[in-house]
């Protein structure tokens, strides 16, 4: 029993120190989010939230070309729709992306591969972004499936990267490699591959030995100017859910499935440039 509950185990958290903890992702081949990854971030956020010696967390993966991808669209959707409200009173993916935004302690994403859908929508949740130049993908590919996206990225990349980029990003559908990512500020900063983990490392450690308190009062002041409050994010994830059902949407994921969506390859691997060719 204790095998196949590390098999289903999809986050890992790593206490690096009392005040440095790292959580990786790790459900090969692909990181696809899914209903059943909720309690898992839920309990790590819940964590986070709670630790009085934490003072920064970052999160990374182990899943060679994927930081971490889209929701799992093969999942029936009762498996999502019938998930209780969070603490928030939102839906559990945006209440636990919410509650790491304003959680007393920095939250840092190392952007290594794909981070599509939900995982570019985990990233703009973190504090601080930072990715590979080579290895980094982002990509909000919704509305080229014919789906609205739900888990916060029109409130919160427009304050980013300003409207019309972030309408680029967002209706241009497209993938964003990290060296365009870091012009357009949808991340802090792009690194040679090879120097990616060094430096976060490096921020990290530097954060985590500065006073819990000093942290979390200034991040207070920050997040006053700078987050979306909760009536931006509550809308898009019903919209979300409706738009899915729609007939255009279906027809749109059917031709992606048909075409490899949800399986390792070419799609996954270049999956803007897929749902680019859905209508044409």
């Amino acid at each position: 029993m204790q095998t196949e509950t590390k098999l289903k185990k999809q986050i890992h958290l790593r206490q690096r120190s009392r005040n440095y903890w790292q959580v990786t992702i790790d459900h090969p081949p692909l990181n696809i989010f899914g209903p059943d990854t909720i309690p898992q971030l839920d309990e790590v956020i819940t964590a986070i939230e709670t630790d009085e010696d934490l003072r920064v967390v970052v999160f990374d993966s182990n899943v060679e070309g994927f930081f971490l991808t889209h929701y799992d669209f093969v999942a029936p959707i009762e498996n999502t729709t019938r998930l209780p409200p969070g603490p928030t009173g939102l839906h559990p993916l945006p209440d636990m992306l919410v509650r790491l935004s304003r959680a007393p302690v920095v939250s840092i994403a190392s952007i290594r591969g794909r981070a599509t859908g939900v995982g570019s929508e985990l990233a703009l949740a973190c504090d601080m972004r930072f990715a590979s130049r080579e290895k980094a993908i982002l990509s909000h590919f919704e509305v080229g499936d014919g789906v609205v996206p739900g888990g916060g990225p029109m409130a919160r990349l427009p304050r980013l990267m300003g409207r019309g980029r972030a309408l680029e990003v967002l209706l241009g559908a497209d993938d964003i490699p990290g060296d365009l990512a870091e012009r357009y500020g949808y991340v802090n900063r792009s690194f040679p591959d090879a120097d990616l983990d060094a430096f976060v490392e490096s921020l990290a450690t530097r954060i985590a030995s500065f006073d819990k308190r000093a942290i979390s009062e200034t991040k207070r002041f920050v997040d006053v100017a700078s987050l979306p409050p909760d009536f931006e994010i509550a809308p898009e994830w019903d919209v979300c859910l409706a738009s899915i059902m729609r007939p255009a949407a279906q027809e749109r994921i059917k031709k992606l499935m048909d075409q490899g969506f949800h399986k390792t390859g070419d799609v996954e691997n270049r999956l803007g440039y897929h749902v680019g060719q859905l209508g044409r």
